[in-house]
């Protein structure tokens, strides 16, 4: 059993512009959210279907996986908010706007043909029946084993039950968030998710208060490529569509994008944004003060959720931050932060507690960024230990004395050659993740 405890920010802990509340999505006014046991486990005391529902039709926004192997659920929640994007704004029965997303775990009805297709649009016109809306208004998403034909019997089970213990819709419903977060979990060892709010002034004097909240889940085949794995993002605000596109790009390019574990980009990744504007406010549009002041909160949200991914990576016991800066630019800076997170050998090192800091050099070497070796420098956990590209004399018991007590290594690099930067985040790798995944389908 896995003593693992989540790395999410507590309730009440300010960063930024963003404090920390309770409740995941269920701190979100006009969502609603459950998480219940439908069958797609053999596991019954395993939730295994999440149902989020927006009480209104409201402005939604995804990005998914670049997997050419991609998934029938991405397909038609691809296919469902081009649906949404052209419906008529001004004909209620035209299908504008999101009113739910169903996710369920244990199958992700991946490289399953056009039957596994049909699953997820019956899937949608079942959540649709319930809600009197369109298809087209639900999105889907699923996660689990590969190539393993969907049935939509659990679906069909599953959904009534889903709906009858919905949260409720006044950002107080703190247990469906939870149990939600909890029903998309696979090899995950807690869930994976959590809340902020934050205030904006507006142009006449006032002042509102619109809460965020978010869900992901993801512990293996993380390599994401505009999304990982699955996730859901609402806020109470109202957002253009404008906005929400551009702001969800832009947390995601610099938070969850970030992440990476193995470097397997799955065939799932899938992330929904929705702006419910149940709060009270105006309408926020991009370039504003008002948007600069949500995505700043959102970025914070987005943080938080991709240091727990990176903290429960399969067989994972470190959390690794990389920052780099002194490249060329932010993209040099990625290549050489990112070869030093994907890298095996630096992993393993990290398990191990041995502070081989020529695993670093040789990752970032390999990387394709620019710069000159006798510029770089190399930090972990603030001990330095290369300098202009020679090693630096340091205590190897202090080094392996933090690496016993520190929860979390951060891996620091000076390239000296520009001003780009990046921030990536990973894990230790052990015999655990080993284990895990040659057991999976066990």
């Amino acid at each position: 059993m896995s003593t693992k405890v989540s790395v999410a920010a507590q309730p009440h802990t300010t960063i930024g512009n963003a404090t920390f509340i309770e409740g995941g999505l269920g701190a979100v006014k006009g969502i609603r959210c459950s998480g219940v046991y439908a069958g797609f486990r053999r596991n019954p005391e395993r939730k295994d279907l999440a149902l989020v529902v927006v009480d209104c039709p409201a402005v939604a926004s995804a990005v998914f996986t670049k997997n050419t192997f991609c998934a029938a659920p991405v397909s038609v929640s691809r296919k469902h908010l081009a649906c949404m994007s052209m419906a008529d704004v001004n004909n209620p029965g035209a299908g504008k706007g999101v009113r739910a997303i169903i996710l369920n775990s244990g199958n992700a009805n991946a490289a399953t043909g056009d039957p596994g297709y049909k699953t997820a649009i019956q899937t949608a016109e079942l959540v649709a029946q319930h809600l009197n809306c369109l298809p087209h208004q639900v999105l889907v998403a699923s996660t689990g084993v590969i190539g393993v034909p969907l049935s939509l019997a659990p679906f069909e089970k599953g959904v009534p039950l889903a709906m009858a213990v919905l949260g409720l819709n006044d950002g107080t419903a703190f247990d469906s968030g939870l149990h939600a977060a909890q029903a998309i979990m696979t090899t995950d060892t807690y869930a994976k998710y959590t809340a902020v709010c934050f205030a904006t002034v507006w142009d006449d004097g006032t002042t509102t208060t619109y809460n965020i909240g978010g869900m992901v889940k993801g512990s293996g085949m993380i390599s994401p490529d505009m999304a990982t794995l699955l996730g859901v993002f609402a806020t109470d605000a109202q957002l253009t569509q404008e906005a929400a596109d551009k702001a969800l790009k832009e947390v995601i390019d610099k938070t969850l994008n970030k992440v990476t574990i193995d470097s397997d980009t799955s065939t799932n990744d899938s992330i929904f944004f929705v702006s419910t504007g149940a709060a009270a406010g105006k309408t926020i549009t991009p370039g504003s003060p008002q948007y600069e002041d949500f995505t700043a909160a959102f970025r914070v949200l987005s943080e938080d959720l991709t240091r727990q991914i990176a903290h429960d990576g399969e067989g994972a016991t470190k959390l690794v931050t990389v920052n780099v800066t002194g490249a060329l630019n932010d993209a040099d800076a990625d290549k050489a932060g990112r070869a030093v997170a994907n890298s095996p050998l630096v992993k393993t090192a990290i398990a191990g507690h041995d502070a081989n800091w020529g695993r670093i050099a040789m990752a970032i070497g390999k990387s394709g960024a620019t710069f000159a070796s006798e510029e770089v420098t190399i930090s972990m956990m603030d001990i330095l230990v290369c300098k202009q590209g020679l090693p630096v004399p340091f205590d190897e018991a202090e080094a392996l004395k933090r690496f016993d007590e520190y929860p979390e290594i951060v891996i620091d690099i000076e390239l000296g050659t520009g001003p780009g930067k990046a921030k990536l985040w990973t894990c230790d790798f052990t015999h655990g993740y080993i284990s895990i995944n040659g057991d999976y389908r066990s």
